[in-house]
């Protein structure tokens, strides 16, 4: 069933799942989500709708565009981040640009393939709904954890993770706890600071 929805843009950033299996992980890029401030089926709200690579590129969205289109709720949600997706008939009415030179940073994302070059770094929940959800650093993943890689039938659970693609100097940047990951036979993997280093050891503190 498609939804009518428009509103405001209040921010953009990278959708990405994330699968991991103890200490392993992977990422795939499926595109961008708005943050659209509006109208969701005749009710006033803030929502998260998902478009694709090909429709941020030729749009060039921005936080502050206007926006309106249809789309449809997530048939697994806990597979999304969303509120809709498979979006049609998009358009996108262009704001005046502004500059923000301290986070959280706004304006035209980069290319999916920059946020892979770039690497993540962990980011606090609280931290990321408090103050970095209009930034187009922030990214909030579904995660899917697989118990057991080398067992086709072993158990599956999701949850959901925040990460930060910004520079490492930050003010507003606050790691929290490190993640854990459950494994087979009562095992868990600990992601302890050294991968979030490793991830953006090439990027300085303002990259």
């Amino acid at each position: 069933m498609k939804l009518t929805w428009s509103g405001t843009v209040v921010g953009i950033q990278p959708r990405i799942r994330l699968l991991r299996s103890f200490d392993q992980r992977s990422h795939t890029y499926l595109g961008y989500s708005l943050r659209v401030d509006g109208d969701l089926d005749g009710q006033q709200c803030t929502f998260v709708v998902g478009i694709g690579d090909g429709a941020q590129q030729k749009n060039a969205i921005r936080a502050g565009d206007m926006a309106r289109g249809l789309g449809q709720p997530p048939a697994d949600p806990r597979r999304e981040c969303l509120d809709l997706y498979k979006v049609s008939k998009l358009t996108v009415e262009r704001s005046e640009p502004t500059i923000h030179p301290r986070p959280p940073f706004r304006g035209v994302p980069p290319a999916l393939e920059d946020y892979r070059a770039r690497g993540h770094r962990r980011l606090a929940a609280r931290t990321y709904a408090a103050k970095c959800t209009s930034c187009l650093w922030g990214c909030q993943m579904a995660v899917e954890i697989v118990k057991d890689h080398w067992n086709r039938n072993a158990s599956t659970s999701w949850r959901k993770e925040t990460f930060c693609y910004g520079p490492k100097s930050c003010s507003l940047y606050r790691p929290g706890p490190t993640r854990k990951v459950p494994g087979r036979r009562g095992m868990c993997y600990e992601e302890e600071d050294w991968v979030d280093e490793d991830a953006t050891a090439h990027r300085g503190p303002d990259e």
